[in-house]
């Protein structure tokens, strides 16, 4: 972690699940947070021996609801939350993306206000979802923030990029 510490990192990204996406899967500018620290084996006809490792090993277990940080410390905030309901728990998919609970509204909605809270004036925050049992319009329901930019997709791909900018100074209520 090249002696970085939580305080001067710039990007946290709370619910990282296996770091799938990142260049740098140890890149010390990133806080890789998670509520989940866990490893498990999955079946996979394309690896040798036919299964692979998923690893979801957190730099800080946390809860994208009750983000430990102060308010404004982050340049850049990734949020991609598990966006399944109905995966059952020992299925692949909620293993590596995890699962919503039964109020996942106010769920996605406090994770939404942390993000924003722990992000500095001016900061961003790349906000990813996949569509295949909520839609993206129900999630930016959950947040009074409007879009900066992002992908709109055909019917085909379900994963959207939203890519969100924080005011300088957010009147008290505001998101």
């Amino acid at each position: 972690m090249s002696g970085r510490t939580d305080t001067d990192r710039l990007v946290l990204d709370p619910c990282f699940g296996s770091r799938m996406f990142y260049f740098d899967r140890a890149d010390p500018r990133v806080v890789f947070g998670d509520i989940r620290s866990e490893m498990h084996e999955l079946k996979d006809r394309s690896s040798s021996g036919g299964t692979r490792k998923l690893v979801i090993a957190p730099d800080q277990v946390m809860d994208f609801r009750a983000l430990p940080f102060p308010d404004g410390q982050f340049h850049l905030v990734v949020f991609d939350p598990p966006h399944l309901t109905s995966n059952g728990a020992g299925g692949w998919l909620a293993k590596k993306y995890g699962k919503l609970g039964n109020d996942w509204r106010e769920d996605i909605r406090q994770g939404f206000q942390e993000c924003f809270r722990v992000l500095k004036p001016f900061g961003t925050l790349i906000f990813k979802w996949n569509e295949h049992e909520i839609s993206v319009r129900e999630i930016l329901a959950l947040t009074d923030a409007f879009p900066l930019l992002g992908n709109r997709c055909g019917k085909t791909a379900k994963t959207h990029w939203i890519v969100f900018m924080k005011e300088a100074v957010m009147d008290a209520g505001e998101r």
